[in-house]
C-alpha cells in the first residue's frame, strides 16, 4: 500500500503531460532528487511567519511575476527588470500601508501552465498543447510539442540561476531602499502620473527624514524576497520535496509558496493530497462559483490545525463578481476558527480577446477587482492581505490602459508573452499607487 508523500500516485489527477517515455520520465525525476535543494527549511519557516502577520492585518503580500516563465527568458536584464518593479511597487505600498510588505516573486519555477485543452489545432492540424517550457516547446510542430522529460532537469537548472540572481540582486545593495525611491520618482515625474507625484514626495521627505534621524540604512540595502510557483507538475513537485533534517518533516524545496491552481483544487485529487503533506505555506485559487462548503473543506484537508501563515486563498472572480461572490467566503471563515490569509488576483478573472485575437485584460478591470476586494473586506471586518499580480519589468503592450494609453492597435507593438497578458512595468507601478491608495484609505 502507498502511503504518505506517495499517497497522490493513487488519487485522480488532472494537467499531467503524456510523456512518450515512461523510462526517460523517471530518470528525470530520480536526476531530480539528487539535485540540491533550491530553498531551505529554514526560509519557508520565516515566510510562514511573514504570512501569519498578513493574516492578522499587520502586514502585506506583493506576489508578482511571469504568468509562464520561458527558459530564454531567464536573462540577467528580463529577471533583473522583475525584481526592480516588485521592489518598486512594494515601496509604495509599504508608505502607503504603514505595514511590512512581503515580497514574493512568480519566479524561479513558474514553468509550467495548465490549459483548457490537451490539443491545439491550427489550419486542420491538432497537436499537443504547450504546456510551459518544462514540458514541450512553444513552437507549432510535432517535435516541439512532444512532452520531453530532459526539460524536467532544464527547469531545475534555470531555476537555479534565476534564484541565485535574485539572491544577489536582493541582498548586494541592488534593493537599497533609496535606489528603488529614486527608480520611482522618476515614475512620478512623467506627466501622465502627475497624480502620484504628492505620494513620491511623502515618501521622499520620509526617506530623508530617517536620513537626517541616523536611521541605519546599511539595513535597508537588502531585503528578503521569497519565490512562488503554481504546484503543477507532480514528477517536478514530488522529487523536490526532502525531509528537512533538523524536524523531519516534508518540504518542497522547489519554491518557498506553492499554490492550487482552480483546475486542480479537487478535494479528493492528487494535487490537495500531496502539498497537505509538506510544510510550506499553501495557496489556492479561487473563482467565482467556489461554495463555502468546498472552502471549508480545503481548510479542513490543507490546515487541520489552523496555523496562522500556512494556508493562503487567492481569489479570482472578475471584476463584476467580486462584490457578490466574495462577501459570503470571507462570512464562512469569519464563523470558522480558521486564519487564511486573503489575497486577490485580480488578473484572472478579467481575460477578453480582440477581434483580432489577442488575449488581453484591461486595466480598469483589474484596478475594479482589486477595489472590489477591499470593498468586501470592508463590510465583512476581514483583512484584504495582498495582491497576486502578473506582470513583467519590460515594457510589453499586453494589456489595454493604464495611464499609457495602450489600445487595441497597440497590442500588436510588443506582445510577447505565450500565454497570458502581463502588466508592464509601468502598469505594474500604476497598480501599485492605486492600491497604496485603498490601504492609506483603510
Amino acid at each position: 500500500m502507498i502511503n504518505g508523500l506517495d499517497y497522490w500516485r493513487t488519487l485522480p489527477i488532472k494537467q499531467q503531460p503524456t510523456w512518450p517515455d515512461a523510462g526517460a520520465v523517471a530518470a528525470a525525476s530520480a536526476e531530480l532528487s539528487t539535485q540540491p535543494p533550491l530553498v531551505f527549511a529554514g526560509e519557508v519557516d520565516i515566510l510562514r511567519d511573514r504570512l501569519a502577520q498578513a493574516a492578522a492585518g499587520h502586514a502585506f503580500l506583493l506576489q508578482g511575476g511571469d504568468c509562464a516563465e520561458t527558459f530564454g527568458g531567464a536573462t540577467a536584464e528580463q529577471i533583473r527588470n522583475r525584481v526592480k518593479t516588485v521592489l518598486q511597487m512594494a515601496v509604495v505600498l509599504t508608505y502607503g500601508a504603514s505595514m511590512p510588505v512581503i515580497k514574493m516573486g512568480r519566479m524561479a519555477g513558474q514553468f509550467a501552465k495548465p490549459r483548457s485543452s490537451d490539443f491545439e489545432t491550427r489550419g486542420g492540424v491538432t497537436l499537443p498543447a504547450y504546456r510551459g517550457d518544462i514540458v514541450n516547446g512553444y513552437d507549432f510542430t510535432p517535435e516541439s510539442r512532444e512532452a520531453d522529460p530532459a526539460r524536467l532537469v532544464k527547469g531545475y537548472h534555470t531555476a537555479a540561476s534565476t534564484l541565485n540572481l535574485i539572491r544577489a540582486f536582493t541582498q548586494g545593495g541592488f534593493a537599497d531602499l533609496r535606489q528603488v525611491h529614486s527608480w520611482n520618482q522618476g515614475f512620478a515625474a512623467n506627466p501622465a502620473n502627475q497624480r502620484y507625484e504628492k505620494v513620491a514626495k511623502e515618501i521622499d521627505r520620509a526617506i530623508k527624514f530617517m536620513i537626517a534621524c541616523g536611521a541605519d540604512f546599511e539595513a535597508m540595502r537588502r531585503t528578503e524576497f521569497y519565490t512562488s510557483h503554481e504546484g503543477l507538475l507532480m514528477d517536478y513537485e514530488r522529487p523536490m520535496t526532502r525531509i528537512d533534517s533538523r524536524t523531519g518533516t516534508p518540504y518542497n524545496t522547489s519554491a518557498h509558496f506553492i499554490w492550487i491552481g482552480e483546475r486542480t483544487r479537487d478535494l479528493d485529487g492528487a494535487h490537495v493530497d500531496f502539498l497537505s503533506r509538506v510544510r510550506n505555506p499553501i495557496g489556492v485559487k479561487l473563482g467565482p462559483s467556489t461554495s463555502a462548503d468546498d472552502m471549508l473543506r480545503l481548510v479542513d484537508k490543507l490546515d487541520p490545525n489552523r496555523e496562522p501563515g500556512r494556508l493562503t486563498f487567492i481569489t479570482r472572480m472578475g471584476a463584476g463578481k467580486v462584490r457578490d461572490a466574495l462577501p459570503p467566503l470571507l462570512e464562512a471563515i469569519k464563523a470558522s476558527e480558521a486564519v487564511p490569509l486573503w489575497i486577490t488576483d485580480p488578473m484572472h478573472g478579467n481575460g477578453v480577446t480582440t477581434p483580432t485575437g489577442y488575449k488581453t485584460r484591461r486595466f480598469d478591470d483589474v484596478v475594479d477587482e482589486v477595489r472590489g476586494f477591499f470593498e468586501a473586506h470592508r463590510a465583512v471586518g476581514t483583512h484584504p492581505g495582498g495582491v497576486h499580480v502578473e506582470l513583467t519589468g519590460d515594457d510589453v503592450t499586453e494589456c489595454l490602459g493604464g495611464s499609457e494609453h495602450i489600445d487595441e492597435a497597440d497590442l500588436a507593438t510588443r506582445y510577447e508573452s505565450l500565454c497570458d497578458p502581463r502588466l508592464n512595468h509601468m502598469q505594474s507601478l500604476e497598480l501599485a499607487f492605486l492600491v497604496a491608495e485603498e490601504l492609506a484609505a483603510r
